[in-house]
């Protein structure tokens, strides 16, 4: 494995080597940053495929059989695809283009392509995968087709990536308009739930509705925690490259915060230390991680949960 990304290294940086004299530290420090970011692709990538599995699991082992719903585009997508008796897997890529594109300017580039990828490799999976029926029951139906779904976007998540555009639209009013991303996707949903009670019957509508809560108590559980912000708190040698890369790679903002190392016997001095707090969107956390770890592999890093945040802080740029 070690010579597999010694090869990769050395092709990728070739002809930065060749330009520039790099002294054996930096040389380390490159070998390392490339490493790390190999594992963490990988990492990313396989919880995107999962995501897509259990999804794709969710949807044809359970709620299409059935003619079940879910919120979101997802839930559209269904109605739609319903009415018009046209293929899911179509209307999935269809309905979340704008959304995708939106991404590229509320979250980041990087988001945006990992999430386009997972819809279409979801729309695939929909499409060619012959998922077998698991019940007919419809209360097992919606928990659990809400379930395998919901594992699906927590996994994607968790990956830098959604399959379902729904939050993405709530991130972008919710920097528009005083209304929590919480409200964008009730209010969203409530629509969907409405359209399916007039189309379909309340009785579909109503398991929608559960199978919704299903999906998101899921999501919840394997994301811990789907508030807005998360803030987090790096302790490190290295604090000045780390808040560099804050702001350069991931297009925040940061405070410093000076304080003392506690790891100190009853009379000995306490070594100072220098804190980052930052305050950040869930879906970066992971690529927060990975400059993190570029820089400084024992950093000590603490993430909060926030419910809410406001300031021109958290209005950040858009990352390239």
């Amino acid at each position: 494995m070690k010579s597999i990304f010694q090869y990769i290294i050395n092709e990728t940086k070739l002809q930065q080597l060749k330009t520039k004299k790099l002294s054996k530290q930096e040389f380390e420090q490159i070998i390392h940053a490339q490493r790390v970011e190999i594992l963490h692709l990988i990492r990313d990538y396989m919880l995107i495929v999962l995501g897509v599995i259990a999804a794709g699991f969710g949807l044809k082992g359970f709620l299409l059989p059935n003619m079940f719903l879910d919120g979101g585009v997802t839930g559209i997508s269904l109605i739609v695809a319903e009415f018009f008796h046209f293929p899911l897997s179509i209307w999935i890529v269809i309905l979340n283009i704008p959304f995708l594109l939106m991404a590229f300017s509320t979250i980041s580039r990087r988001f945006a392509l990992k999430s386009i990828g997972a819809i279409i490799l979801l729309a695939v999976t929909v499409y060619s995968f012959p998922f077998p029926i698991i019940t007919q029951d419809k209360l097992l139906i919606a928990v659990f087709g809400g379930f395998f779904l919901g594992t699906g976007i927590g996994l994607s998540i968790r990956g830098g990536a959604v399959l379902d555009g729904t939050e993405i639209l709530a991130i972008y009013i919710n920097r528009k308009l005083p209304i929590s991303i919480g409200g964008v996707i009730l209010i969203f949903n409530i629509i969907i739930f409405s359209v399916a009670a007039y189309v379909f019957s309340i009785e579909i509508s109503l398991y929608a509705i559960l199978t919704y809560l299903s999906a998101s108590k899921t999501v919840d559980f394997i994301v811990t925690g789907l508030e807005q912000y998360v803030a987090v708190t790096i302790i490190s040698e290295k604090w000045q490259d780390i808040r560099i890369a804050v702001i350069e790679k991931l297009g925040a903002g940061c405070t410093i915060y000076q304080g003392k190392k506690g790891l100190a016997k009853r009379d000995e001095a306490l070594k100072p230390a220098n804190i980052v707090y930052t305050l950040i969107n869930r879906f970066e956390l992971s690529h927060l991680q990975t400059e993190v770890e570029k820089i400084d592999s024992n950093a000590f890093i603490v993430v909060h949960n926030v419910n809410d945040a406001k300031g021109k802080m958290i209005k950040k740029k858009t990352l390239k």
